[in-house]
């Protein structure tokens, strides 16, 4: 039941945050902090059990593994399950969502109860997602983490926030509506084979779907999962929803939602449509190279932090969909990598945009300047996030767009070396950050404070991580390696396939010419 304890504690720790607080004012964010730090005790409990028990000579695929009956009637259970994968989405969901948490304390004064109700509902949304394993149930969880993001954005954003709490729904629900449909399709197409009606995602794997089929339900999960990571030409809600969004909520989509689009990719399209997804692959990977270059171009051309930051998720999301479509082993680690050390410095860089808006009351670039003598520290903290979002060797971004550039040069040399262009924009755009905010004239008189010791611990733990794993990314690679490769032999098995079929026709041709 601890895979349940997970989500639950969260869902309940809403609850009784968004109940309570009126009647005992600063609650809230106390009953959020217990729920999320009783949380993140079971991840590292679970973490510890898996690297001291499961990986050592187990021919499992899952480590923990929960299912009670819920909607018998149309086969629908509450079925939840951990392996590799999971484990390091859900540790990433619990840690950025404490930061979260942390960096809402002093700065959440309207709807405070409903504001920490609505941020538990997301991570226990997030934390849904990457543990279901009936699709009924993921779906149910897709739509739970959206509405409170959504509540998140249109109260307590910026100046523009209704607008772009719209533009992040809509966006998300037609993504959802369309993958729905694929999913209904699955649970029919199985249902006619076998007689059993089930969303039980192990069977569902094992349903034989035609070609045709294959390719239109493909695409319905493959659209939501491009627009939420996103994908372009899909990725048009995300500066507006990053630049009006409050900072736990930019540090929970940059860190948390988009990574939902790439786990759906890697655990659902590629093991359900292995054929399908193979013939699209590159049609992806140019859509991802495209992501790469145009995100970068843009990152640059803005001048509000926030959006600036919101682009170069558009840019590094594109190394991820290059990585998943060059079917390797080496570039899926990678990918996995990426979603770790994106979440961790952009995530961070969300978090200094916010505390850089609090100090000055602007993110234009523009109108800053010259910070670094009056704040050191926050200058400091830049600088080691911004070369980490460059890729700076030694930190975990470079470990990441290695592997992948490595894996995809195996599959196509030229994805890789234009991919590996996105590089250089990195290094302009990061760069510019600590240009225009930190360096050259200081253009306001007003003296600002540095990093609070709340502030400092915060980006600590962060560059911590990101230093720790860039110099010993084992933990990672070693904790994914089951499940990378369970997801790989889906795809090779499709190449067997196919290299049997052409020797059979090779064979039947040369008997039927009587050359034996």
């Amino acid at each position: 039941m601890i895979l349940a304890g997970l989500i639950f504690t969260l869902l309940i720790g809403g609850l009784f945050a968004g109940l309570l607080e009126r009647r005992f004012k600063g609650i809230a964010k106390w009953i959020s902090l217990l729920a999320l730090l009783f949380n993140m005790g079971q991840l590292i409990r679970i973490w510890l059990g898996y690297s001291r028990n499961f990986l050592i000579g187990t021919n499992e695929k899952m480590y923990l593994v929960l299912r009670k009956p819920w909607i018998p009637e149309f086969g629908i259970e509450f079925h939840l399950e951990l392996d590799g994968l999971g484990l390091v989405m859900v540790m990433l969901t619990g840690f950025l969502g404490l930061l979260s948490l942390l960096v809402s304390w002093n700065h959440v004064s309207k709807k405070v109860g409903f504001y920490y109700f609505n941020l538990l509902w997301t991570l226990a949304g997030i934390m849904g997602v990457f543990l279901a394993f009936d699709l009924f149930l993921f779906y149910l969880f897709w739509e739970v983490m959206l509405v409170p993001m959504y509540f998140l954005i249109s109260i307590w954003g910026h100046s523009n926030r209704t607008y772009a709490a719209y533009k992040f729904f809509i966006f998300t629900q037609l993504g959802g509506l369309l993958m729905l449909l694929s999913l209904l399709g699955l649970y029919f197409i199985q249902g006619s084979e076998s007689g059993v009606y089930t969303f039980d995602y192990w069977k569902l794997l094992e349903t034989s779907i035609g070609p045709a089929q294959s390719s239109w339900l493909m695409f319905g999960f493959i659209i939501a999962f491009f627009i939420k990571l996103p994908v372009l030409p899909f990725h048009n809600w995300l500066p507006d929803a990053h630049a009006e969004a409050p900072t736990a909520g930019s540090v929970i989509l940059a860190g948390l939602l988009l990574k939902t689009g790439a786990y759906g990719l890697l655990r659902f399209v590629i093991p359900f449509f292995p054929e399908a997804a193979q013939s699209f692959a590159l049609p992806a990977m140019i859509l991802g190279v495209c992501g790469i270059l145009y995100g970068a171009k843009l990152a640059f051309a803005q001048t509000d932090i926030k959006r600036l930051v919101a682009y170069t998720s558009v840019s590094h999301m594109g190394f991820v969909v290059i990585g998943i479509f060059a079917f390797n082993t080496l570039a899926m680690q990678g990918v996995i990598m990426q979603l770790v050390a994106h979440g961790l410095s952009t995530g961070a860089l969300f978090i200094l945009a916010g505390i850089l808006y609090e100090r000055t009351g602007t993110r234009d670039l523009e109108k800053l300047g010259g910070l670094w003598a009056s704040v050191p520290r926050m200058g400091t903290a830049g600088l080691i996030l911004v070369l980490a979002s460059l890729g700076l060797p030694g930190l975990v971004n470079f470990v990441a767009e290695f592997m992948i550039l490595a894996g995809t040069f195996t599959a196509s040399k030229l994805i890789a070396a234009i991919a590996a262009l996105g590089l250089v924009g990195a290094a302009i755009y990061s760069l510019r950050i600590m240009q225009k905010v930190f360096y050259g004239t200081e253009k306001s008189k007003t003296s600002i404070s540095d990093l609070t010791f709340m502030e400092t611990i915060i980006i600590a733990a962060v560059v911590f991580l990101l230093l720790f794993l860039g110099l010993y990314p084992s933990p990672i690679t070693k904790t994914v390696a089951p499940s990378v490769q369970e997801i790989i032999s889906n795809t090779e098995k499709v190449k067997i396939g196919e290299v049997h079929q052409i020797l059979y026709e090779e064979i039947t041709l040369e008997a039927a010419n009587g050359d034996h």
